[in-house]
């Protein structure tokens, strides 16, 4: 047997249940990675909360979709893995879990060195920070604007940015700046009076990444860059076409493309081989067993500081 975390209603973090279940048997294009750590992102609680639109239930939701861990069953016609193997996984159902059945397409190896719960800090955050990198097609010209570059997809906007050559302005709270300047970013500070403080710098911005959803981000990003096409957002996905800005996600009312889509992907092999060097790095949080899954979520929404783990 296994353990999940599954609920069978909309609602706060106390939908949440910890069941025990059969072990997934994978089927045929499939593996079984027995979970040793998952990552909490945004989008879990909005799922369950109802506050992003899912289909109608038919029968008890899991949650979750990156992790890591180790080989525990293969599928017919899965070549390239054996059972034992360290591996990190995104785009997963359910991943909440003792055990989970996952695509062998969004399963990767784990190099030595890199541990689970900076493994699966990567899926959502990783994926979509490289993805949006790539959509701007940032280079050594431009100066990009990262708004929330203290959070977990903001970090990886500042080092991707960075690692295509970049300069790159983040805003943070005063408490979280030295966050941001360690990974090499210009810190200003968030709040009323941000776009003055943006143009105080005297750095001409050609791209800005929005992370936060704040009015304050969307006037600032609509001050700085004229040129809409280079402002995404990745919060405000439903009023971005009224701004003529771009939008990945977030409530997006255009689906990603195929090469957009792929992005999300490749991060992952090209994040964990990164991260091997000591190229990319993580600021891992609180970690949480497996029946304290309803807190984890409660935290991330409160906006807890790191990326939160699981550890079934």
């Amino acid at each position: 047997m296994s353990q999940a975390i599954q609920y069978t209603q909309l609602g706060g973090p106390e939908v949440l249940t910890l069941v025990e279940v059969p072990f997934p048997e994978p089927a045929p294009g499939t593996v079984t990675v027995r979970v040793e750590a998952a990552g909490v992102n945004p989008i879990d609680w909005k799922l369950r909360s109802g506050l992003r639109a899912t289909p109608p239930f038919e029968g008890p939701q899991g949650t979750g979709s990156d992790g890591a861990g180790t080989i525990a069953a293969v599928g017919e016609g899965v070549d390239g893995f054996r059972v034992g193997d360290a591996v990190a996984f995104c785009n997963a159902a359910g991943a909440y879990a003792t055990d989970v059945v996952v695509s062998a397409a969004h399963v990767f190896p784990r190099p030595a060195g890199v541990s689970a719960a900076a493994a699966a800090a990567l899926g959502v955050p990783a994926g979509t920070a490289y993805q949006v990198v790539r959509s701007l097609a940032i280079t050594t010209d431009d100066v990009v604007l990262v708004h929330a570059g203290s959070g977990s997809v903001g970090q990886f906007v500042i080092q991707f940015a960075r690692l295509f050559g970049a300069r790159v302005i983040a805003t943070a709270s005063d408490r979280r700046a030295g966050t941001v300047t360690a990974l090499g970013a210009t810190h200003v500070t968030y709040g009323a009076g941000l776009t003055k403080r943006v143009r105080a710098l005297g750095i001409e911005v050609t791209a800005v990444i929005d992370c936060a959803g704040t009015d304050e981000a969307i006037e600032t990003s609509l001050a700085v860059v004229a040129d809409r096409s280079r402002i995404v957002t990745i919060v405000r996905g439903k009023e971005a076409d009224s701004w003529g800005i771009r939008a990945f996600m977030g409530g997006s009312r255009h689906p990603m493309t195929a090469q957009q889509l792929a992005w999300r992907i490749e991060a992952m092999p090209v994040s964990l081989a990164l991260m091997a060097t000591g190229t990319l790095t993580v600021e891992i949080g609180e970690s949480y067993p497996l029946e304290r899954a309803a807190d984890a979520q409660a935290a991330s929404q409160a906006g807890r500081d790191g990326k939160l783990i699981i550890t079934p």
